[in-house]
């Protein structure tokens, strides 16, 4: 079996595989079963978004859910997730738009380093505070479970357009 070692903990890729596929199926029967009946036009779109940002909502939680809390990334990822089901069964909305401003970046060859563990950060869930070592294993995991959400789709869209 393939497994991968890190800070100490085991994680068996094959049963990360499983565990995802099965959360994540259960979830798209759960997304099928809930879906309203079509309308017009225009607001079939709206319902083709409202679908596809389920559908990604449920691939993130699903693997966050396989993997579990020994990672920071799924960590975070569950506390987003938890945090935006409990605004979103709020009915008042505040919208703010902040406008976000580009800063200079610095060309010096001292802040590369820098500079891309900054954007590594801003990609890998949960990876905000982490020093560079735990953030390379960090991201090289999240990797991973991407690479495998991408497998457990595939084979998914595969096997139902037969």
């Amino acid at each position: 079996m393939t497994s991968i070692t890190t800070s100490g903990v085991t994680l068996n890729i094959k049963s990360c595989r499983t565990k995802f596929a099965h959360r994540f199926v259960r979830s798209l029967l759960q997304i099928r079963n809930h879906a309203p009946p079509s309308s017009s036009s225009s607001s079939e779109e709206k319902l083709i978004q409202k679908r596809r940002q389920r559908i990604k909502i449920a691939a993130y939680s699903s693997m966050a859910h396989a993997v579990g809390p020994r990672m920071n990334w799924s960590r975070a990822l569950l506390f987003k997730l938890r945090n935006r089901a409990c605004r979103h069964r709020k009915k008042k909305r505040i919208v703010v738009i902040r406008r976000k401003t580009k800063k200079a970046s610095r060309s010096s060859q001292g802040s590369v380093p820098v500079d891309q563990a900054k954007k590594l950060r801003r990609l890998v869930p949960g990876a905000k505070s982490m020093d560079l070592c735990s953030l390379l294993e960090e991201t090289a995991h999240y990797i991973t479970c991407l690479s495998t959400q991408i497998k457990v789709m595939q084979a998914l869209a595969d096997h139902l357009s037969k």
